[in-house]
């Protein structure tokens, strides 16, 4: 009897509670109380391409630093590859967690005590929790004999943060909740309207379900109650409706994009915001093209950048700002301290590319302008390429080198940890990445900065 070849690709899924007790410390308060949504830390584990690779996204405010090392060397321990091939993305939800290892050492080392926020305690009981999921998950990885690639518009969600004035300087901030009526009144303006889905099959069953979207996740926060927030209930809702899969969800490159066009702070915004993304999820799934999975489909490089450090940082004035101001807000003077001793460390940071036939799936560091996804998609307008930022959020906001001359706060020195020189680091790390053509590179600066204009 001829047996038949087995799949040359497996799939392992996690997904573990990733929700702080009772009295922990969130990115802006004290968790008071946990209500019935949880955060996840969830992902898939993709045998048969050489090592593992391991992609992972946690319904946290952000993973930067030595703790997003540490996220990466567990995770690949459990996975048995290395460092380099496994991503961790957070969704930045603002009513959740984050974790940096780095400010909590720098701090210890300055004698400071009153940043409970950096109390890795609870990250790292998560992270402990996650790298166990993925070692449990090994014996049971399914057989992946295709993938799916579809997409759709999403309606009335993102709209851009930065509204110009004449001058071509930011004269207001649309943050994603927006009060002004005149403000919300305002254009879309630039973003990428498109949910993307990429699905993993084995035979007629869907494995899991990757979708990316670039939006910040906010509707409203400030409760004491940890929430996944409108995304994460989108991915709730998809998962009801297609359960044989694991939905994980990334943000794209949403750092200058938010809800603040449709979102004017109401409660009830929350649950619209979310059932307006799960529409075009399933928009999205239904126009699903599968596509059989054959030996040598499946690819992974990294590609290491450096970023410098802006140049309002300066050691020793934050080290002293830190010692004396009281502790708050995100990004504040810890969080700079850390990327300023992460930088000085001569540390890179790996930006990567995940291989799925014609899929392009790009993983970046920070909160990452809609213009370098927008211009990704046109560097390479004969495959589909999708991104995930917010990996390591070390750098904060990441801007457009323009940007920086435009004003506003996504590019101030209170939120962003990096200069206009970042752009073109990241985009020649993208064009690596991505392989692309020199015409097709020239076409794709002139459509990225129309789209600025």
């Amino acid at each position: 009897m001829v047996r038949a070849e087995e799949p040359a690709f497996r799939l392992a899924t996690f997904d573990v509670d990733a929700t702080p007790p009772v009295g922990a410390q969130m990115a802006y308060d004290p968790v008071r109380r946990v209500d019935e949504l949880t955060l996840r830390c969830r992902g898939v584990v993709l045998l048969g391409a050489d090592a593992p690779i391991v992609l992972c996204a946690v319904d946290w405010i952000g993973i930067a630093n030595g703790a997003y090392d540490a996220f990466r060397e567990q995770l690949a321990a459990a996975a048995g590859t290395t460092p380099d091939r496994v991503a961790v993305h957070t969704l930045h939800q603002h009513d959740a967690p984050g974790a940096d290892f780095t400010a909590e050492r720098v701090l210890a080392e300055l004698g400071v005590t009153n940043y409970q926020r950096f109390d890795s305690r609870f990250p790292r009981e998560a992270l402990r929790r996650a790298a166990a999921a993925v070692r449990d998950a090994l014996p049971r990885a399914r057989p992946i004999t295709a993938y799916g690639w579809g997409e759709a518009a999403v309606e009335q969600v993102a709209s851009n943060r930065r509204i110009l004035g004449s001058d071509g300087t930011v004269r207001a901030v649309r943050y994603t909740a927006t009060r002004s009526a005149e403000l919300r009144a305002l254009p879309e303006g630039v973003i990428d309207p498109d949910v993307s889905l990429l699905s993993f099959w084995n035979g007629e069953e869907p494995v899991a379900v990757l979708t990316y979207y670039a939006c910040h996740p906010q509707s409203y926060y400030r409760t004491g109650v940890p929430s996944p927030d409108f995304p994460g209930i989108a991915r709730f809702v998809r998962g009801q409706a297609v359960p044989a899969a694991l939905h994980v969800h990334f943000n794209g490159a949403g750092g200058n994009v938010g809800a603040g066009k449709y979102n004017d702070g109401d409660p009830q915004n929350r649950m619209t915001l979310a059932l307006r993304l799960a529409d075009g999820m399933r928009r999205a799934w239904e126009h699903v093209e599968k596509v059989p999975l054959e030996a040598g489909d499946v690819g992974w490089r990294s590609v290491p950048v450096r970023l410098p450090p802006a140049e309002h940082l300066n050691r020793d004035g934050l080290a002293e700002s830190v010692r004396t101001e009281p502790a708050g807000g995100y990004i504040s003077k810890a969080d700079q301290l850390a990327w300023l001793a992460r930088v000085q460390s001569g540390h890179a940071i790996d930006v990567s590319c995940l291989t799925v036939g014609d899929v392009r799936v790009l993983h970046l560091p920070g909160e990452l302008f809609v213009e370098y996804q927008l211009a990704a998609q046109a560097l390479r307008s004969d495959l589909h390429v999708a991104m995930a930022a917010y990996g390591d959020y070390g750098p904060g906001y990441i801007g457009t080198a323009v940007a920086y001359d435009e004003g506003g706060y996504e590019t101030s020195a209170r939120a962003s940890n990096v200069g206009p020189e970042s752009e073109k680091i990241l985009m020649d790390a993208i064009r690596d990445l991505l392989e692309t053509p020199a015409a097709e590179d020239a076409a794709a600066r002139e459509d990225a900065s129309a789209a600025e204009e």
